[in-house]
């Protein structure tokens, strides 16, 4: 009786959570100043409304510097009260490390400050914005009622930056999308490492390079070797005080890169490929069935036509 009464109670709480439209957002400080809010590790559903990404910001001498804005306006909106729970000092600045739809559909809820980006992350926004933000609302549901593209005005560079009051070190690799970007905090030693990082979740490819991303990561993990690190924060999953989830990426993806390659060295079709079982190191990995019948789609095609040019 009991446990039928828990499971009924964990029922309903998940059925309010919904009907409420509340990502019960709390932010977790992660070094002196720094705080971030850590999503789900699942696929988008109407149950999580896309809270599967994290997100965080910078409490700085003059303003505040919020990394990314999440899945939906009610996200960001949601994001925007926590954060004035902690500070009342102003956003001085948006950034949003790349163009995937969970770390900038919430830009619209703050229109009203500076949002920044890399330019291809720019570009990639205004052409795919629209349809990533209507896929979400099949996905999501009314969780992304009153969603729409909110641009970014501003276009970033690489290097150091100065904003209210903090120095950030802004370092521009690619693999994950054609451009991702990494955030280093000088004062905290935290590095903001984007979607290049997945901890205790499969990687998601839709845009992979992943040889290039391969390199990223390796410089990556040569950031977390530097003097003064203390936390790398991935784009999905716990932060860590080490580059062990750098490594599980890594190692996702090198395996994942082989498996689309050997199979189609063998003449294996598309169906085929599908229906293998995962390594037993990444079989528990959450959405790890889903993500790797995802990524069968978006590489083995590239993976056959590159065995077919290699026949003689």
């Amino acid at each position: 009786m009991k446990r039928l009464l828990g499971a009924l109670l964990v029922l309903v709480a998940g059925q309010l959570g919904a009907a409420d439209f509340d990502y019960r957002l709390s932010p977790v400080q992660v070094a002196k100043d720094v705080y971030t809010f850590i999503g789900k590790t699942e696929d988008f559903s109407t149950t999580n409304g896309g809270n599967i990404v994290n997100t965080a910001f910078i409490v700085a001498a003059q303003g505040v510097i919020v990394i990314d804005s999440g899945p939906s306006l009610r996200y960001g909106q949601q994001m925007r009260r926590a954060i004035s729970a902690i500070t009342a000092k102003p956003i001085a600045l948006l950034i949003n490390t790349h163009h995937h739809p969970d770390h900038f559909l919430g830009n619209q809820a703050f229109a009203d400050v500076p949002i920044a980006a890399l330019a291809e992350t720019r570009n990639g926004i205004a052409a795919d914005g629209n349809a990533f933000a209507e896929n979400l609302y099949r996905m999501s549901g009314d969780w992304m009622k009153g969603t729409e593209v909110q641009l970014p005005g501003k276009t970033l560079s690489t290097g150091r930056l100065e904003v209210a009051g903090r120095s950030l070190r802004l370092v521009g690799l690619d693999g994950h999308t054609g451009a991702d970007l990494v955030i280093v905090d000088e004062s905290s030693g935290v590095v903001f490492a984007g979607d290049l990082v997945f901890n205790g979740r499969a990687p998601t490819t839709p845009h992979a390079d992943v040889a290039h991303w391969l390199k990223a990561l390796d410089e990556l993990e040569a950031l977390t070797r530097e003097p003064g690190f203390t936390l790398l924060l991935p784009g999905h999953g716990a932060p860590t005080a080490d580059a062990a989830p750098i490594r599980q990426t890594r190692a996702w993806l090198t395996w994942l890169s082989a498996a689309m390659r050997d199979a189609a060295k063998a003449g294996l079709d598309m169906n085929d490929v599908l229906a293998r079982p995962l390594p037993p190191e990444f079989a528990s990995l959450p959405v790890a069935a889903s993500e790797y019948r995802r990524s069968v789609g978006h590489l083995f095609p590239a993976a056959e036509q590159e065995a077919l040019g290699a026949k003689p």
